[in-house]
């Protein structure tokens, strides 16, 4: 059974389950990783959501506030033998429900195109692929989307 739970960048949880996604997203993103980890920092999360299995931490994701009325998507993981089960989907709706409930209107994100399963993850969800925004403008190895939320 899958259990979600809301919490912030302190979970000890999360932060075990964030230094495997960095050492996955530094095999992923090679020479380019130095530019990405700089925007990926976790501390003063304030919304973050941790998904177990049998109590076992399996997955996890975050949103922070990109501008009024809109949350940035951050640090979706699921741990390699939790894959396939839905975790993931489940974590998102989660951040958006929560997002929803901030009153926000909009979701929006940034991921690598070396990451097929995390493509059809956000595409299967309904979010759209979006330029490139911010920091990501230039990088040819990002692929931005959003989501319009429903109240």
């Amino acid at each position: 059974m899958i259990k979600i739970i809301r919490t912030n960048s302190d979970n000890p949880d999360f932060t075990d389950l964030v230094k495997s996604l960095d050492a996955l997203l530094a095999e992923l993103d090679g020479d380019d990783h130095a530019f990405y980890s700089q925007f990926n920092k976790t501390n003063k999360l304030k919304h973050v959501v941790v998904a177990y299995e049998n109590n076992i931490p399996v997955g996890c994701g975050a949103i922070r506030e990109f501008a009024t009325g809109v949350m940035e998507v951050k640090r979706m993981y699921t741990s390699p033998e939790s894959r396939g089960k839905g975790i993931a989907t489940k974590v998102l709706i989660e951040l958006e429900k929560w997002a929803t409930e901030l009153s926000c209107f909009m979701c929006k994100l940034e991921t690598g195109k070396r990451q097929p399963e995390a493509i059809n993850l956000y595409r299967k969800n309904g979010y759209k692929i979006i330029p490139n925004y911010g920091q990501y403008g230039a990088m040819e190895n990002s692929v931005c989307f959003e989501k319009e939320l429903k109240k």
